[in-house]
């Protein structure tokens, strides 16, 4: 019973981390909140099917590879060319390595920018071609924000009948 009780306080806090995760660019979301769940996964209880585990799984992998592509879309939704959607994956990418954490927000926004006035375009069409990439990442947020609540659901749901009875 003691180790259920630590491997449920400690995915809690994989979970509250999670969230937190989704806000804060440092930290992966989702993943910590998988965290949570596998952790209680390993208590007596078992809660959750391996079709759950899964399916988990593969959305907090899927996710994660959307976290990088949405605001490359974006950019390209609100008329950014090649230049820019060049730009704003390039950016994300020395963001990451340059400037972490805030060149995951920044990278892509200003490589965008930067793309779209190499190609010739005007300052405000640059701009808008940005515009695209943040609200990409905001998307990736939301996204990433409700998996993980989905996750800490279903972790308080799972925890109620373990520790009920």
């Amino acid at each position: 019973m003691a180790i259920d009780i630590a491997l449920t306080v400690i995915g809690i806090i994989c979970v509250i981390v999670g969230i937190i995760g989704c806000l804060v660019p440092v930290l992966p979301g989702p993943v910590m909140s998988y965290a949570g769940i596998i952790l209680l996964q390993f208590s007596s209880g078992r809660p959750f099917t391996t079709s759950f585990m899964v399916l988990y799984a593969v959305l907090t992998a899927l996710v994660a590879i959307l976290d990088y592509v949405i605001p490359v879309y974006g950019t390209k939704k609100l008329e950014g060319s090649k230049y820019g959607t060049w730009g704003s994956a390039l950016g994300l990418i020395l963001g990451v390595i340059f400037f972490f954490p805030f060149g995951i927000i920044l990278g892509p926004v200003a490589g965008a920018y930067a793309g779209e006035l190499i190609s010739g375009k005007s300052m405000q069409k640059a701009f808008k071609s940005a515009l695209g990439s943040f609200l990409g990442f905001l998307a990736s947020v939301f996204i990433r924000l409700a998996l993980s609540l989905a996750m800490a659901y279903h972790f308080v749901v799972a925890v109620i009948p373990l520790f009920s009875g």
